[in-house]
């Protein structure tokens, strides 16, 4: 499955509550998006693996997202190891990306910028051919993304840039509360968390008008880059 975009997540619901405004933005634009989440999120106080693989299947369709597979690494607990970055070798060269985002290099969740660490590192060991994968019994060719950056998550880090959403910001929040056992529900006999009150949803409106203030959008969604980004015209910058 190729595709111009690859979205990495710690859990399932990260894409969703950070960036699905910015890749239903691209998608409108003809752009073809995959997602790969890297657990299941099972360590969740609420819900199941059971209804997390089915309201990321929702949230999907929402999304309009084009691949979406889960590696199934242990929640909590998966490490920067060569097993791991293999695991998003092989989903690289599979779906050869021009760009990647992945989870924030720091956050409150512990898991999000130990994933952050392990994709960044996947991506470049990607492009080394002397690196070799097998997939379906065939010799993946390397790749390595042209672009990296990293979605702003719980805690807030000043942006390199942000992507107006405004048009999308809707339908983000319908992505979001795809996941009815995580978020607020007001009938819910679930354990209370720091995302499942009504005010969480709000945090996230909220957020989104912070980084949309800055360029006159009334929302938007902000990333860090790894490297200096380059432009051939200025005004592609306005």
């Amino acid at each position: 499955m190729k595709v111009d975009i690859l979205a990495f997540a710690a859990h399932p619901d990260d894409v969703e509550l950070t960036l699905s405004g910015t890749l239903m933005k691209h998608i409108a634009m003809g752009k073809t998006v995959g997602i790969v989440d890297l657990t299941q999120g099972e360590l969740g106080s609420r819900g199941t693996i059971e209804t997390r693989y089915a309201e990321a299947e929702a949230a999907t369709k929402i999304m309009g997202v084009h691949y979406r597979t889960n590696l199934k690494m242990r929640d909590g607990f998966f490490e920067i190891s060569e097993q791991n970055k293999l695991a998003i070798i092989r989903e690289i060269r599979k779906c050869q990306p021009e760009v990647v985002f992945m989870n924030a290099v720091t956050d409150r969740h512990p898991d999000h910028g130990r994933a952050s660490k392990l994709v960044s590192e996947a991506c470049f060991y990607s492009g080394l051919r002397m690196i070799e994968t097998i997939v379906d019994g065939k010799q993946q060719d390397a790749h390595r993304p042209k672009a990296m950056y990293h979605y702003i998550q719980d805690r807030y880090i000043q942006p390199d840039f942000v992507v107006d959403i405004t048009e999308f910001a809707e339908r983000k929040i319908e992505a979001i509360m795809a996941y009815k056992t995580q978020f607020f529900d007001p009938n819910s006999s679930e354990p209370q968390t720091p995302i499942s009150g009504a005010d969480f949803i709000e945090f996230i409106k909220a957020r989104m008008r912070e980084l949309g203030r800055p360029i006159g959008a009334e929302f938007a969604e902000g990333f860090t880059v790894e490297r200096t980004i380059g432009v051939s015209n200025v005004f592609d910058l306005l």
